[in-house]
């Protein structure tokens, strides 16, 4: 008599369906049956995908056809053995044939110990696999209209500042105030290796703290704290409600990406330049950075060095001698006297406004109007005209939700920046000179022979 395995195997995905395991295993017991074939183990994996082997049941069964005691193996469906072309060609080749064991799926009614039998088999699979690869674009397709809809993918690991929250990021307010923290020290000029070590003396998160450089820079990279939500690397607009402005999380990334300023290794400086003042000055004619080059400070729109920061190619602003600039902001800063310096009454607090709720609704109207006209047969000149005026609303209060928040120093810290520079100015490194200047100074501004320094406000 033969002896035969059955294999019965259920997905969640599959659950709905008719392959449950007990009308998996009836249904082998009848065939085996009628057949005269004597079965030794029904093997048995609940709630397992067939997209890949590594089931404890089939693994077994494969053990056991490698001892010898089984001749045929049997399923009720192709498909409950594998879903993937290449695992089902491998087992049945490289591990049922091999081994003398025959195979046989019952609703296809095809038997490998026949030659028809065995080529079937091999059109079959081309199909499971088909099916295989449908489910996974249908699945792929959800969680990008997902993104698309502004849906967070990370699930119970959600970035540093927010925790998940039925579905959404919800700000978490302790965190949220590191990571604004993290951004202002290091516009501040601090490196991210400086960065870390201040974060991970001070704070812990629900992770357990700042553990690394890379996690540093992770946090100053990710736009989702701008309110942005990330899928197979696209960038969509969020439900949740941003942590940093658009204006300042511009400013860090172009610190990173600026030319001159790559950070090759994890403690480079972000302020690794060649000249004291680059980063802080601007063109008081056409609003553009400049540079140092050929011994000059100079307007990017004039010397056109990086075109991505010309903003009028016809700019004729004067260029300025690097130790002549210089050598009038060290003036500067030495003549500064905080004495009589009060810092700035602070401005009465706005209401809070849930842009985010309101953003929500928003998306949930469009996608109503939306569903009326497929269904309902309202106009289309009626449900676009409603949609642009939605839209622009929506627009309106992302922009309003990323308004800028101006990097504050403190008293103390401007003075102790000021001495610290001072004492830095004949041999001191140029990044820690560097820094100093820019927790004292917003920005410079240049319109040809008038000079005038924007301290921080305090």
């Amino acid at each position: 008599m033969t002896k035969g395995a059955g294999y019965v195997r259920v997905s969640t995905e599959n659950q709905m369906e008719n392959y449950s395991i007990d009308a998996q295993t009836e249904r082998l017991k009848a065939y085996c049956k009628a057949k005269d074939i004597h079965i030794v183990k029904i093997y048995t994996d609940g709630g397992y995908s067939g997209g890949n082997t590594n089931r404890p049941a089939l693994q077994q069964m494969l053990r056991d056809i490698e001892h010898g005691i089984i001749d045929t193996v049997i399923v009720y469906k192709l498909d409950r053995l594998s879903r993937s072309q290449k695992d089902t060609l491998t087992l049945i080749e490289d591990c049922f044939l091999a081994h003398n064991v025959d195979f046989i799926s019952i609703n296809e009614n095809f038997d490998t110990s026949t030659p028809f039998g065995r080529a079937m088999i091999g059109i079959l699979s081309v199909f499971a696999q088909l099916e295989k690869d449908q489910i996974t674009e249908r699945f792929t397709m959800g969680r990008i209209g997902r993104a698309k809809s502004g849906y967070y993918h990370g699930g119970p690991t959600p970035p540093t500042g927010y925790d998940y929250v039925d579905g959404k990021l919800v700000v978490n307010e302790y965190e949220a105030m590191q990571v604004r923290e993290l951004y202002q020290r290091f516009l501040k000029g601090y490196s991210v290796y400086d960065c870390w070590k201040y974060m991970s003396r001070r704070y812990t998160t629900k992770y357990g703290g700042w553990k690394s450089e890379t996690l540093i820079r992770g946090v100053l990279r990710n736009d989702v704290y701008i309110g942005n939500v990330k899928f197979m690397g696209k960038s969509y607009p969020g439900i949740h409600q941003p942590i940093i402005s658009a204006d300042t999380f511009r400013q860090v990334q172009e610190i990173f990406d600026s030319s001159g300023r790559k950070m090759k290794s994890p403690t480079r400086s972000p302020f690794k330049a060649s000249t004291l003042l680059s980063g802080l000055i601007y063109c008081g004619k056409c609003g553009a950075r400049y540079h140092g080059e050929h011994g000059n400070y100079s307007c990017y729109s004039r010397t056109k060095g990086d075109a991505k920061y010309i903003i009028d190619p016809n700019c004729r602003n004067r260029k300025w001698k690097i130790p002549e600039l210089d050598q009038l902001v060290t003036d500067y800063i030495s003549r500064l006297n905080f004495s009589s310096l009060k810092p700035a009454p602070a401005a009465e607090p706005e209401p809070e406004i849930d842009y985010a709720g309101r953003i929500e609704a928003i998306e949930q109207q469009i996608g109503k109007l939306i569903d009326l006209y497929q269904v309902d047969g309202i106009s289309i000149e009626m449900v676009s005209q409603k949609i642009k005026a939605l839209s622009q609303e929506k627009k309106v209060l992302e922009e309003s939700a990323s308004k800028p928040a101006p990097v504050r120093s403190s008293l103390d810290e401007m003075i102790l920046a000021r001495d610290t520079f001072l004492a830095l100015i004949e041999k001191g490194p140029l990044e820690e000179k560097r820094a100093c200047l820019s927790m004292l100074i917003e920005r410079i501004t240049i319109d040809d022979v008038d000079v005038d320094i924007k301290l921080r406000k305090i």
